[in-house]
């Protein structure tokens, strides 16, 4: 896969607040995939000690919308996703890898595998490589509207 331009798409995430409250970053942007990560801090994680599930979900939620915006252009909102959670993520960092299953002209479907690492390296995986599969998600991603006023 060719980078589709790894900057552009940090520029666009460093537009929302939200993700910069965070310190998310885009690691990997090319055709038809997106890799956002984010590191796992104490202020991230709920009472039993785990990354909050919302931390899971906004990555899913961003990684989908980027994977699907390499297909269908920068301006796309999501349509709805679901994560389920398989095992919880304590430290480390959080590693969400979405590529496009199926994109028509105006929709796009998309998978995410969210990984916690804790090694140096590695991708996604069960361990051995430094990632350990902890939530899946897959939306749909929609063309956004077109502005007719102020933003």
């Amino acid at each position: 896969m060719t980078d589709l331009g790894i900057d552009f798409a940090q520029k666009v995430l460093d537009e929302q607040a939200f993700s910069r409250l965070l310190g998310a970053r885009i690691t990997a942007f090319a055709e038809g995939a997106a890799t956002l990560e984010v590191d796992i801090r104490d202020d991230l994680r709920q009472q039993y000690g785990f990354a909050h599930g919302g931390l899971l979900a906004y990555a899913a939620d961003n990684a989908l919308t980027f994977a699907a915006g390499t297909v269908l252009g920068p301006a796309v909102i999501t349509g709805g996703f679901s994560v389920q959670y398989l095992r919880p993520a304590r430290d480390g960092m959080l590693r969400a890898e979405a590529y496009v299953v199926h994109a028509g002209r105006r929709q796009a479907v998309c998978r995410c595998d969210i990984s916690v690492v804790t090694g140096a390296g590695g991708g996604a995986g069960d361990g051995a490589d430094g990632g350990e599969l902890c939530a899946v998600a897959q939306g749909t991603i929609l063309t956004a509207p077109e502005r007719t006023g102020p933003a």
